[in-house]
């Protein structure tokens, strides 16, 4: 029968498990949708042909993302 020292240190090693888990799926989507956006940029520059336009979106795209990447680990890491 474990003790209430082992629970606790299993119950605690379960949340920095998961908190860890989150973080890292919330980096790899992060990363694939930063591909996806620079990859769309790349198309508009050099297929389309409008690389005044295309800057400023994977700019602009960027910082949102992190902006709302940032906000989003913010707001649920406090349970």
């Amino acid at each position: 029968m474990a003790n209430a020292t082992e629970t606790f240190t299993a119950a605690t090693e379960l949340r920095v498990h998961r908190r860890t888990f989150d973080s890292f799926a919330r980096l790899v989507l992060f990363a694939i949708l930063h591909i996806g956006l620079t990859l769309a940029c790349l198309a508009l520059a050099f297929l389309a042909h409008v690389p005044i336009i295309s800057l400023p979106i994977w700019i602009g795209g960027t910082l949102a993302m992190i902006a709302a990447f940032t906000v989003a680990a913010n707001y649920r890491a406090k349970p």
